[in-house]
C-alpha cells in the first residue's frame, strides 16, 4: 500500500483507496488501472478486487511510522474524492495528514467540485498540497474549484496534456506540472502547447515541472524541454 516512487516529483505513494473509475478523456489509458490489473493476476491482496474502488483502514497510519520526512503522493491508484469513497474515510485521511506534520502530502483529483463541497470540514495544515488534473481545454473549471478551497498549497497536474491551454488563470496557484501520456496507446503532446504553459508560469511566476514527454517508451524520450530539465518545485511552508 506504500512504496518507494518512481514518479518524478515526489518521493513515495501511500494508498488507502485502491481503484476508481473513468471521468474524462485523460482517463483512456489509465496507467493506475493496468498496474492494478497486473498486482490482482500477482495475487497481491490489496488487489483482490482489481481496478474496483476499494477503501483500506489498514493502510491509514502507515506515514505515522516512518519517521523519515518524505513527499508523499496520496492516492497514486485512485482518487481520495471519487463519490464512492465516504466522507467519513476522507476525513480520516485528512486527519492522518494533520498527524504526520513532518511529511509533505500531495493529493490530486479530477473531482475538485467534490473537494470544494467539503472543504469546511477538511483540517487544512500546511503540509497538504492540493492539486487537480486537467487535460484539456474543456477541464479549466476545475482550477476554479480548487483555487475556491482553503489549502494551503494548490497545484496543477496537466498530465496527460492532449491539447493547448492557452490563457490559464494561474490566479492563486502555486505549482504546475505538464507531462504527456505514456504507455499502449499513448496519445502525442505537441512541444508547442507545453512551451506555451511554460511561458505563461513564468510570467505568473508560477514554478513549472515537466515531467515527460510520454510515449510509448517514455525513457527513450526523456524529460528534456528546451534543451533543460524543469524540475521547479512550490516552497514548502512547514
Amino acid at each position: 500500500m506504500a512504496n518507494n516512487s518512481h514518479i518524478e516529483w515526489t518521493e513515495s505513494t501511500w494508498n488507502p483507496v485502491t481503484g476508481c473509475t473513468k471521468l474524462s478523456p485523460g482517463c483512456k489509458h489509465c496507467y493506475a488501472e493496468r498496474m492494478a490489473r497486473r498486482l490482482q493476476a500477482m495475487g497481491q491482496p490489496n488487489y483482490a478486487n482489481g481496478f474496483k474502488l476499494t477503501m483500506h483502514d489498514h493502510a491509514l497510519d502507515m506515514p505515522l511510522k516512518w519517521k523519515k520526512p518524505q513527499v508523499i503522493f496520496v492516492n497514486s491508484m485512485s482518487d481520495l474524492f471519487h463519490k464512492s469513497v465516504t466522507d467519513e474515510f476522507i476525513i480520516k485521511v485528512f486527519s492522518v495528514m494533520n498527524q504526520a506534520h513532518w511529511h509533505q502530502f500531495q493529493v490530486l483529483t479530477k473531482r475538485p467540485e467534490r473537494l470544494r463541497r467539503m472543504d469546511d470540514r477538511l483540517n487544512w495544515t500546511d503540509n497538504i498540497w492540493m492539486g487537480t488534473s486537467i487535460e484539456t481545454q474543456q477541464y479549466l473549471s476545475r482550477i476554479d474549484a480548487l483555487r475556491l478551497t482553503r489549502a494551503k498549497i494548490k497545484f496543477l497536474s496537466l498530465e496527460p496534456l492532449l491539447g493547448p491551454l492557452p490563457n490559464i488563470n494561474l490566479n492563486g496557484i502555486d505549482w504546475v506540472i505538464v507531462g504527456g501520456e505514456s504507455g499502449p496507446g499513448a496519445r502525442p503532446m505537441d512541444e508547442n502547447w507545453v512551451l506555451d504553459i511554460r511561458d505563461q508560469c513564468h510570467a505568473a511566476r508560477v514554478p513549472f515541472f515537466f515531467k515527460q514527454w510520454g510515449g510509448v517508451w517514455k525513457k527513450r524520450r526523456g524529460r528534456i524541454l528546451d534543451n533543460r530539465t524543469y524540475d521547479e518545485m512550490p516552497r514548502a511552508r512547514v
